[in-house]
């Protein structure tokens, strides 16, 4: 197989991307470092494909690899034939070079094995063989013995359909057919371990749904339920459509061998083939379904990494508790820990007012512009709290309900202690509680992404590949929008194209010891920073302030003589990028055209492009772009206060595959079921909605008992009215541009088009 073809086929790339990829890729070049810096040779291929493209190209290569391995045993055993090979060859999936190795696969000890061992192979050629000549019985009698344990001819007969049985169920051919099928035919079904028992899948007790129609969150929730005991999941399928595919290959006469063949490959179905291929497709379905889970988490995950940070901003972060407090820590706008304090706002009224003085003793000394809040225990009180407070300030403090998933995780962890060694583990959650809304991408890159809760049966999901992917969207999200070399974790550089957790520790202490940062050749004075991890990592790292204004953007070192020259040639100077930036330069350099510059600097056109908007505006973040999180003041509600019809704004907090989860500003988050999203028929929320992004939801349903509320996103019949009387408007009749006097049916005379011209 030639990958890289297979690739530009796939991928419907031109085979010049594909190859300059896969040999960056080989060259040890980071994802990020690729999609930014080598888009001349990529041809502008996105993190995320490129990552598509380096999961599909690691397969192939595995495969080519099971290929060889394959070849090497058969051929060892002597075995190796001419179709064999073909067929080796011509697999595309790895499934199927296994079912061609099942065969001269050593197996454990089996009916068929004890039976070759006896020496019945020969009669079970005879009997495959199906001549009408020959007596199964009479030919039986000649492999009767009792040291082998063939005391008769039923015994002797027996063995020789038990090697049919296991040959027909190593035939490859058989089981893709079978495999096949039971995808397009075979139903999901599942049943209750207990019938009495009360659990969350109830709705799958009496379940059962043809295998192409079962929604990945199904297979997920029934593998769950199987898992916990409360169901019994299985693969059913046709016997009658599955075993005419083996007799119609097998059963060549109507005679007694045929019959004994036929039996023999029923049984071989039953017991060999049908329980492989059911715990086949059952492993695909869920590895599908973890796929897809992995896929939407991802999507979830690096929404909400990139949601829009409250910069410059003083914050409170409340952490709420009964018991043991609400832990509390005020944050200046570069994420440094002003103050902290334990509060009681649900005990007594003492307490609560006590609370009430220190909360406001914040916001006077520190002038604290918003309040954050976490999701968890005594959220709902804490709330009310907040709100009752921030009246008194007349709009000029607002807060936000954030989720603290993983907060608890991270505020025990080493990281944690090492940088707030100072402080109790408590109070480090109240810290990265406000550090989330400060920064959501630099506070939540040092919490597991599965901890971070925007995913669905995320502790299902096999780890490693989770872990893997996952990463590779916190290292594209972080690496996107950039980090400052003098303030960033070592946490957040960690994720920074060509740095490890090393690296990142060894930047960190040499920063502490030398002081800033002054540009970002310094970089090189680094323990174990060579040049290839230069390289990959500097663009990407930024030096505010420093020696050359350059280092404030994502232009790469390789390219500030490119940057420099265009500077001059649209008569700027670096100078304007210290104060503010280039503007105008867009228009110039259109002016002078940008593929003569290209040309004339010796850079691609899409490096200049890039150039040119970090000229523009230095220092830019990607995230400043998107609307800001919707903050909120006062007149807070309870699910008892909802009725259905009203109109609410709200924030994604999650997306899954049957719908979202929009807080709404009580207590618990209301579901919008994906055919609520909107009018129009979507195969999956993401393709409507994001995390944290804002909505206007209208409620549907409440059941106050089960705390569950109803949304939906979709217009009311009034505005659906408009919009379709909006879309059925005439367009503008377009300006008439032919000249007076034109006669249209003059065109028909060809002489008058003659004079025309």
């Amino acid at each position: 197989m030639d990958i890289n073809k297979t690739l530009a086929k796939e991928f419907g790339l031109r085979q010049e991307q594909v190859d300059n990829t896969v040999e960056l890729i080989d060259d040890d070049k980071t994802i990020p470092f690729i999609a930014r810096y080598r888009k001349e040779l990529t041809g502008s291929l996105d993190d995320q494909i490129l990552r598509e493209l380096y999961d599909r190209l690691m397969y192939l290569r595995n495969l080519e690899k099971r290929k060889e391995e394959v070849t090497n045993a058969i051929t060892e055993q002597e075995k190796m034939t001419p179709e064999i090979e073909a067929a080796i060859s011509a697999a595309l999936t790895l499934v199927e070079v296994e079912d061609i190795y099942r065969p001269f696969k050593p197996k454990r000890r089996t009916r068929a094995g004890i039976a070759r061992e006896n020496g019945l192979e020969p009669l079970a050629e005879l009997l495959i063989a199906q001549e009408n000549a020959t007596d199964p019985e009479k030919e039986a009698e000649a492999f009767i013995d009792e040291e082998k344990k063939i005391p008769d001819v039923q015994t002797a007969i027996q063995g020789a359909m038990d090697i049919i049985a296991e040959d027909i169920s190593d035939d490859a051919d058989i089981r893709k057919k079978l495999r096949a099928l039971a995808g397009e035919k075979g139903e999901l079904v599942s049943k209750a371990s207990d019938p009495e028992a009360e659990s969350v899948y109830m709705n799958y007790y009496e379940y059962s749904e043809p295998i192409p129609k079962v929604a990945n969150h199904r297979v997920l929730a029934l593998d769950r339920g199987e898992k916990e005991g409360f169901l019994k999941v299985a693969v059913t399928l046709d016997e009658t459509l599955a075993t005419d595919i083996i007799l119609g290959k097998y059963v060549k006469a109507n005679n007694a061998c045929g019959e004994l063949v036929r039996a023999a490959a029923e049984d071989g179905y039953k017991r060999l083939i049908f329980p492989s291929i059911e715990r086949e497709i059952r492993s695909e379905m869920s590895a599908k379904a973890a796929e897809e889970s992995i896929k939407v988490f991802a999507a979830n995950l690096r929404q909400m990494l990139l949601q829009p940070p409250l910069k410059n901003s003083v914050i409170l972060g409340l952490d709420p508790g009964y018991a043991h407090g609400c832990k509390s820590a005020v944050i200046d706008g570069t994420g440094k820990v002003l103050d902290t304090a334990i509060i009681y706002p649900t005990g007594s009224a003492g307490a609560v007012e006590a609370a009430k003085k220190k909360v406001k003793q914040f916001i006077d000394k520190y002038d604290v512009s918003a309040i954050s809040i976490g999701n968890g225990t005594a959220s709902r009180e804490t709330e009310s709290f907040t709100a009752d407070i921030i009246k008194d300030y007349a709009g000029k403090v607002s807060y936000m309900i954030v989720n603290e998933a993983g907060a608890s995780v991270y505020s025990a962890s080493k990281l944690a202690a090492e940088e707030f060694p100072e402080y109790d583990v408590s109070i480090r959650g109240a810290i990265s509680i406000a550090r989330r809304l400060q920064d959501p991408l630099a506070e939540l890159v040092k919490i597991e992404p599965k901890a971070i809760g925007v995913g669905q049966y995320q502790h299902d999901m096999p780890q490693a590949r989770m872990s893997e992917a996952l990463g590779g969207v916190v290292e594209d999200c972080v690496n996107s929008v950039g980090v400052d070399l003098n303030t960033a974790s070592y946490s957040l550089l960690s994720y920074i194209a060509g740095i490890n957790s090393a690296v990142a520790k060894n930047i960190v202490a040499y920063r502490e010891e030398n002081g800033k940062f002054t540009d970002r050749k310094e970089l090189m004075k680094v323990p174990k920073l060579g040049k290839k991890a230069f390289e990959q990592c500097a663009g990407f790292l930024r030096v505010r302030d420093g020696k050359n204004p350059l280092d404030n953007t994502a232009v790469h070192p390789e390219s500030y003589a490119a940057a420099t020259s265009l500077l001059n040639e649209c008569g700027f100077t670096l100078a304007d990028i210290s104060n503010g930036g280039a503007e105008g330069i867009s228009e110039k350099a259109d002016g002078l055209g940008v593929e003569n510059i290209s040309t004339n600097l010796g850079i691609g056109v899409p490096t200049l492009t890039d150039i040119i908007g970090e000229l523009k505006k230095p220092g830019r973040d990607l995230r400043d772009e998107l609307p800001p999180p919707l903050m909120r003041s006062g007149d807070i509600m309870e699910i008892k206060d909802l009725k259905p019809g009203m109109e609410l704004v709200g924030t994604v907090r999650n997306i899954i595959d049957f719908g979202v989860f929009v807080d709404i500003g009580v207590h618990e988050d209301g579901l919008v079921h994906i055919s609520q999203i909107c009018s129009k028929y979507i195969k999956h929320p993401l393709e409507a909605v994001k995390v944290g992004e804002v909505v206007k939801v209208r409620v549907l349903d409440v059941d106050v008992k089960r705390s569950r509320i109803s949304l939906t996103m979709r217009l009311n019949d009034e505005e659906e009215k408009k919009k379709q009387a909006s879309e059925r408007r005439p367009k503008k009749k377009r300006e008439d541009r032919r000249p007076k006097g034109f006669d249209a049916s003059q065109l028909r005379n060809s002489s008058f088009r003659i004079k025309q011209k």
